[in-house]
């Protein structure tokens, strides 16, 4: 009888102690996608040589370059650096050293800099003023979404625009920079007239159905047969000419020919915000260091 009761006193505290915890509701957000997929055409093989050759020499040539304020970092010498340093007191530091702590930091040139768009952000707001001539885009970007937008945005400005693979590890060392995502260079860059006309006819057409005849006139438009032995002043009449007349066949054209479109319906898209329920770490403190 002792044992029943107990047993029944138990079941009563657990049933009313129990409580039941509804699971929380996955919150999903709807929105209208853009049915169109666009991809970059990687420029492979010769052509990709022939660019990147072509930008590093005349980014060598120009010598356009960032230069970092150097850091100083306090560390603890130890007694041969310490004795080293008392026995090299008199001798001279070696030259690269004394370059650096010489030439001051930032761009050796602003006003080359300010010929050339560096980075995606730099490139976007390059391109909604219609300010670029040339783009090109680094196949290392991850995600790819981050250069993806670029396709659209250039096809719309007539820009001849490409992927170009190892773009940033071979560019950014030579201007200092960590990495170089994407390379715009302005209408006004008179530096880099002939390596501009000389990479356009190796970058193919941007494929976007409704913008298709801005990239093909611009491509047509830029030939480098009858401008190899043009100087650069009047390489750059040349290239200035083109763009007035791609402008004014625009403006002739406000409607383009949309008889090859198909259009498509749009996709609605759910997407779930954080599926896996991923917290964030928290911020570790930084540990003041005494001097």
């Amino acid at each position: 009888g002792d044992k029943t009761q107990n047993h029944l006193r138990m079941s009563v505290i657990q049933q009313g102690t129990a409580t039941l915890r509804k699971a929380k509701k996955t919150t999903v957000k709807t929105c209208l996608d853009n049915p169109f997929v666009f991809q970059w055409k990687t420029i492979d093989g010769e052509d990709m040589h022939f660019i990147l050759e072509t930008l590093e020499e005349r980014i060598k040539h120009i010598g356009l370059k960032k230069i970092e304020s150097p850091r100083k970092k306090k560390r603890s010498l130890t007694k041969k650096q310490t004795e080293r340093k008392c026995d090299a007191g008199t001798n001279e530091l070696p030259k690269e050293e004394i370059e650096s702590h010489q030439q001051k930091p930032g761009w050796t040139d602003i006003s080359i800099r300010r010929q050339l768009a560096i980075g995606v952000n730099e490139v976007t707001k390059a391109l909604e003023k219609n300010e670029l001539l040339l783009l090109l885009v680094c196949k290392s970007a991850k995600p790819a979404m981050i250069t993806t937008h670029l396709i659209e945005l250039s096809a719309s400005r007539a820009t001849p625009a490409g992927q170009v693979p190892r773009l940033s590890e071979t560019i950014a060392p030579l201007l200092g920079l960590t990495s170089v995502l994407a390379l715009g260079f302005k209408k006004q860059s008179d530096k880099f007239t002939e390596a501009i006309a000389a990479i356009i006819p190796k970058i193919p057409a941007l494929e976007v159905p409704w913008f298709q005849y801005g990239t093909e006139e611009s491509m047509a438009d830029a030939d480098t047969d009858s401008s190899e032995n043009l100087e650069p002043e009047e390489l750059a009449e040349v290239l200035g000419d083109a763009l007035t007349s791609q402008k004014r066949k625009h403006m002739e054209s406000n409607r383009p020919d949309l008889s090859n479109v198909l259009l498509q319906p749009l996709k609605i898209k759910k997407l779930v915000p954080n599926p896996n329920k991923i917290k964030k770490p928290p911020r570790k403190k930084k540990k003041a260091f005494s001097a």
